[in-house]
């Protein structure tokens, strides 16, 4: 009986997208984690998952006249919710500076993503 190998099996560039980065991976194990911690512990793991500053974005929540209140969570959600937004309009727009031959983000790069993108029609407008 003849034993076969199996070949190894490179992840391609789409794979990696859907699978998530591995600093995602342990950001989301560790997010896992700190579900059960509460108080100052908690928001201490937030502060570390998130790259906006959590102060300013719970600022902004509460500049609105009907939020009087948002907890610690809330306010994570909000900062990873954001950096998901401008990781993927970034990404969308990047293509079409590559297409340009650049590797800076201009403003026409951003108009192009948000024009082509059904998602991004709400934006319509208002780089304007």
């Amino acid at each position: 009986m003849a034993a076969t190998v199996a070949a190894p099996v490179s992840p391609t560039e789409h794979d990696s997208d859907r699978c998530g980065s591995e600093e995602e991976n342990r950001g989301a194990e560790a997010e896992e984690g700190s579900q059960q911690q509460t108080g100052p512990a908690a928001a201490v793991s937030h502060s570390r998952l998130s790259k906006l500053p959590l102060a300013r974005i719970k600022a902004l929540m509460k500049s609105d006249p009907d939020v009087s209140l948002a907890s610690q969570e809330s306010v994570f959600i909000i900062a990873k919710a954001t950096e998901l937004f401008v990781e993927m309009i970034a990404k969308d727009a990047m293509v079409y500076a590559q297409q340009g031959k650049r590797k800076t983000l201009q403003r026409k790069d951003l108009d192009n993503a948000i024009e082509a993108i059904d998602e991004f029609a709400f934006l319509e407008g208002t780089l304007d």
